[in-house]
């Protein structure tokens, strides 16, 4: 019998670790207090997964990024949106 993955389970592959990682930096009390984060991809994260995530969330509406120079990127929803 197969079991369904735990939601403790590890994630598989780098999308899901890309992610992982972003929510908990999106969902800490000073990012939802300023409504406004910047973060850069990781070295051992993997370009496409990295892309993919930021693309995932861009289409998001009420979300906003923005692509920095030195690659990083300032997402923002709420009334950062609003400016």
């Amino acid at each position: 019998m197969i079991q369904a993955p735990s939601p403790t389970s590890k994630p598989r592959n780098s999308y899901e670790l890309v992610g992982r990682r972003l929510q908990r930096i999106i969902a800490s009390p000073r990012v939802q207090r300023i409504q406004l984060v910047e973060v850069s991809r990781l070295d051992d994260e993997s370009p496409e997964a990295w892309h993919q995530v930021i693309q995932d969330i861009g289409d998001t509406a009420g979300i906003r990024i923005e692509h920095l120079d030195d690659g990083a990127v300032r997402i923002g929803w709420r009334e950062y949106c609003d400016y």
